[in-house]
């Protein structure tokens, strides 16, 4: 703990922690060089535009194969939001159910490392600065 009571962002002796946040609502268009330069100009952040829709099945099969090894109903559960998300947004939103089955049913930090490899699928960005606005 810091004097002020909060805990540093570097964790005990490593680099800093990376999290990771919802991709865009917003693709990419893949029509003319003019809807391109349209969509560069006019997005907000274009370098945060969705990923493209075919890698969701690749992404899918990794959120499955997380749960694989587990057989009960909230599992079952979490394999058919799964099937069922049309996103890499919707599958966005899955990881926090993903870490409470995981680690119920082995540890904490199983599931903190399952999850730390899909989120690789996801924007990462750096921690936030505990000296913002007071």
């Amino acid at each position: 703990m810091t004097r002020w009571g909060r805990r540093s962002t570097l964790l005990a002796g490593s680099s800093l922690r990376m999290e990771c946040g919802p991709p865009s609502l917003r693709h990419a268009p893949d029509g003319s060089a003019w809807q391109r330069l349209m969509f560069w100009l006019m997005a907000p952040a274009p370098q945060d535009a969705a990923p493209p829709l075919n890698r969701l099945p690749g992404v899918r099969k990794e959120f499955l194969a997380t749960v694989a090894d587990i057989s009960n109903e909230e599992a079952d559960r979490l394999r058919w939001r799964v099937g069922e998300a049309r996103s890499l947004r919707e599958l966005w939103h899955v990881r926090a159910d993903l870490y409470r089955v995981v680690s119920l049913s082995h540890s904490q930090t199983e599931a903190e490392q399952r999850l730390a490899l899909l989120s690789r699928h996801f924007p990462a960005r750096a921690p936030r600065s505990q000296f913002g606005a007071l």
